[in-house]
C-alpha cells in the first residue's frame, strides 16, 4: 500500500493543526493527533446533506443558502447539482487554507465548482455569520466539526446548543430549512430542535456512495 505524502498544515483559529495528506489519488485532512476529518473517497453523507435539504424549498426558485463548511467541498458540489440557477451558495469556511487547497492540491477533487457564479466563499466563522442575519437564508447547511455530540473545536458548541439553534431561527426566512450533519446520532439534539421552533426528521446515511461506511446522522430541520 502507498504511504500517505504529508502535502499542507494549516492551523485554525482556536490553535489546533490541520494537515493535508494524500496517498495515490485519495486526500485526507487530520487533526495533528491523526484524527481524520474528512476524507475524499468518504462524501456521500455530506452530499446527502445538501440534497434532503434542498428537497424541501419546494417552489422556491432563487434560494439563498448557507454552507458551513468547505471541507473537501462535497457538500457544495451537491447544492450545486440541485439548486436553481437563480440560487446564490454562500460557503464560510474559518481556515483560509482550505480555499487554498482547493484548488492548489485539490483540484482533481474540486475541478472548476469555485468558478460557478452562483458560489461565493466568505472566510469566517458560519456562526458570526448566523448570528448576525435575520430571515437572510432560505437554507443553512451546517457540515461544521463532528456534529453537537463530536466536537473537536472549542466554540462549536454555540452553533449546536439553544442559544445557536434560535440564532438559526431567526436567521432563516418563513419555512427555512437548517440541516445538521453529525458523526453520531444526539437525542439532546433531537429535543433542542423542537424547543427552538423547528420540526424535525433524523436521517442515517452511510458516509460512502458505495452505501457502505459509518453512519451517519443527519437532521432536516424546517423552521415553523
Amino acid at each position: 500500500m502507498q504511504p500517505w505524502n504529508h502535502l499542507a498544515t494549516a492551523t485554525a483559529p482556536e490553535g489546533s493543526t490541520l494537515r493535508l495528506l494524500r496517498r495515490g489519488d485519495e486526500f485526507s485532512i487530520r487533526l495533528a493527533d491523526g484524527n481524520e476529518l474528512m476524507n475524499s473517497r468518504l462524501g456521500g453523507s455530506e452530499e446527502a446533506l445538501a440534497t434532503l435539504a434542498l428537497d424541501r424549498l419546494v417552489g422556491c426558485t432563487a434560494p439563498r443558502v448557507l454552507i458551513g463548511g468547505l471541507g473537501m467541498g462535497f457538500t457544495l458540489r451537491a447544492a450545486q447539482a440541485v439548486a436553481p440557477r437563480e440560487a446564490r451558495l454562500e460557503v464560510a469556511e474559518i481556515v483560509p487554507e482550505l480555499v487554498d487547497w482547493a484548488s492548489e492540491h485539490m483540484a482533481a477533487v474540486f475541478g472548476d465548482c469555485l468558478d460557478d457564479p452562483r458560489v461565493e466563499v466568505r472566510p469566517g466563522d458560519v456562526g458570526a455569520m448566523i448570528r448576525t442575519a435575520t430571515g437572510a437564508f432560505d437554507c443553512i447547511l451546517l457540515d461544521v466539526d463532528n456534529g453537537p455530540d463530536g466536537l473537536t473545536r472549542d466554540g462549536n458548541d454555540t452553533l449546536y446548543g439553544v442559544a445557536g439553534l434560535q440564532a438559526a431561527r431567526r436567521a432563516l426566512a418563513p419555512g427555512g430549512v437548517l440541516a445538521v450533519w453529525s458523526a453520531s446520532r444526539d437525542a439532546g439534539f433531537d429535543k433542542r430542535l423542537g424547543q427552538c421552533g423547528f420540526d424535525a426528521t433524523t436521517h442515517m446515511v452511510r458516509a460512502g456512495r458505495n452505501k457502505r461506511g459509518s453512519r451517519h446522522t443527519i437532521w432536516i430541520a424546517v423552521r415553523r
